[in-house]
């Protein structure tokens, strides 16, 4: 019987065995070097002051005050400002305001019956603003409207039929300071209290009348004022 035996591995046989055996060890030293890598840069770390901060229990000021007032936020409705025009339901693209607007059989009034804002839909385009021209409908620095059910993110800002408004523009009193009537409307509003205090309505600046020309005034008072710079008594 002839035995069998296997050639020799020659030179770049010799070449390729040594080089595997030294990607092997090679291999090993990355690995435990890297280990202690990473070791290093925890270690470091345990011995810093934490710069994680616990919100919103632990932080100086809420965050809702540091905000733009062009921040949009929750939106929010002034009922008492609302005429009922429905202009914002109507440019919302994905009809997000539900507005019913009756006519009061006893008084004779327009009423607004409801006023729903689903901000489970709402993608915060900012179109229903601008459509406000009596600035009832505005955008909050508030963004914190967790709640237990999506039914909960309807917010229903008419209680009970509120007669539309009718003023003029620039007779509107001036509007409660948004975020002020969100807490009242949002169910479980947060953990923490609420940012702006509902308070009383801020009177509106009083308006000036323009001061009349002399061709304005009366033929009285036109009449005095000339006998006074004449020096004579004016007739009776």
């Amino acid at each position: 019987m002839v035995s069998s035996v296997p050639p020799a591995l020659g030179p770049e046989g010799e070449a390729r065995a040594k080089g595997g055996l030294r990607d092997y060890f090679g291999n090993i030293y990355r690995a435990v070097t890297t280990i202690f890598e990473g070791f290093t840069v925890t270690k470091s770390w345990m011995f810093r002051q934490p710069s994680t901060v616990q919100y919103p229990d632990k932080i100086e000021r809420p965050v809702q005050e540091t905000l733009p007032s062009s921040y949009r936020g929750i939106l929010e409705v002034d009922i008492e400002l609302c005429t009922g025009c429905s202009q914002c339901s109507k440019v919302c693209p994905i009809e997000t305001i539900k507005i019913d607007v009756e006519k009061n059989a006893e008084t004779k009034q327009r009423e607004i019956k409801r006023f729903d804002i689903d901000i489970g839909r709402c993608m915060f385009c900012g179109l229903c603003v601008e459509t406000c021209k009596f600035g009832a409908l505005v955008h909050t620095t508030e963004f914190e409207g967790t709640v237990p059910t999506a039914e909960d993110l309807v917010l229903k800002f008419v209680k009970s039929p509120v007669p539309v408004a009718k003023f003029k523009p620039g007779q509107a009193p001036e509007r409660h300071h948004p975020g002020t009537i969100l807490p009242l409307v949002l169910p479980r509003y947060g953990r923490r209290e609420p940012v702006f205090e509902p308070g009383p309505r801020p009177e509106a600046a009083p308006v000036e009348e323009p001061a009349r020309k002399p061709s304005e005034e009366e033929p009285e008072e036109k009449v005095g004022r000339m006998a006074k710079a004449s020096g004579e008594e004016p007739s009776s």
